[in-house]
């Protein structure tokens, strides 16, 4: 397959993964770079030491182009981007912040740019920033999501109006079938976040595995918005938290009644009930976890023989 992305990045098929916190270590971006799409370290839940052992073992596991994921609120994001920079990573999606921040920099050190937006205003700032390519993604992904509530659907077609570089489509993408949609309403590529964790080399705990292939329609919500807006699995901790609504809590309450590490609980350590249980509405489509490869190959059979058939 060719298209914008694939020659972008220099990868068979125009497929990303999503960099997502305690699920995307080395190990599931050198599987999906392997297997022919582009595999991402998701910094947010790294040390930076810790992130300079992933990239390395990356490089030692795969001898594809792969990338780092890096959300700019966090507050190491300085010393993230040095490693890097010094690592010689060749890709980074940046999220959560300024794209004018980082591009620049990044892109003097010859790393291709990509931001991830939410609304078509942020995709034409990125654009203006000067990054090489825009992900957008709809209100359905899961973990922390925009606060426009556009969903993929309608979101994808006007972004693609409105912007002239490479665009790739995230939120609710999970098969081959919503691969082609996605082509179709103006992308370039797709990025998917809540199938890969469902994938053997996936560094998320084998509980919270389980619980995504069990999760069905209806089973996930957007809430938090007043801190950032994050799509959770209504488990124990959700329902606390919706309860503690009726309180009418300020932001410093919230905080303090979310705690710290609550996602690195449930993702990470597999507490089902008061963890946070990050993933998406496409959640109720996902039915087995399989190895990357495996679900690579079944999303582009699925493809061909859905557009061949139309």
């Amino acid at each position: 397959m060719k298209t914008s992305i694939t020659e972008l990045f220099a990868i068979k098929y125009p497929i990303v993964q999503g960099g997502m916190i305690w699920v995307s270590g080395y190990k599931l971006a050198s599987a999906v770079s392997n297997a022919g799409g582009l595999g991402l370290i998701g910094a947010g839940s790294m040390y930076p030491d810790v992130l300079r052992t992933h990239i390395q073992k990356a490089k030692k596991n795969t001898d594809k182009p792969f990338g780092v994921n890096v959300p700019l609120l966090y507050p190491n994001v300085e010393e993230i981007i040095q490693i890097i920079v010094e690592e010689k990573v060749k890709i980074v999606f940046t999220s959560a912040g300024n794209p004018k921040t980082w591009t620049s920099y990044l892109k003097e050190h010859n790393i291709t740019v990509v931001h991830v937006v939410s609304s078509v205003k942020f995709a034409r700032k990125a654009q203006e920033a000067g990054v090489d390519a825009i992900v957008a993604e709809g209100f359905e992904a899961g973990g922390h999501n925009g606060r426009e509530e556009s969903t993929t659907f309608t979101l994808i077609p006007m972004v693609k109006e409105q912007i002239d570089i490479p665009l790739i489509a995230a939120g609710g993408i999970a098969s081959g079938r919503g691969m082609l949609a996605a082509l179709v309403l103006g992308a370039d590529g797709i990025q998917m976040g809540s199938r890969f964790v469902a994938s053997d080399e996936a560094s998320a705990h084998l509980n919270f595995k389980q619980a995504v292939v069990q999760t069905q329609d209806g089973d996930t919500q957007v809430t938090l918005k007043e801190l950032a807006p994050v799509r959770l699995i209504k488990n124990e901790f959700y329902h606390k938290l919706q309860d503690y609504y009726q309180t009418h809590p300020s932001k410093e309450q919230l905080k303090t009644f979310l705690g710290r590490a609550r996602a690195k609980k449930g993702m990470f350590e597999g507490d089902l009930k008061e963890g946070e249980l990050e993933i998406g509405q496409i959640a109720g489509l996902i039915h087995t976890i399989k190895p990357v490869k495996d679900i690579i190959e079944t999303i582009i059979k699925e493809y061909e023989q859905i557009k061949t058939s139309l």
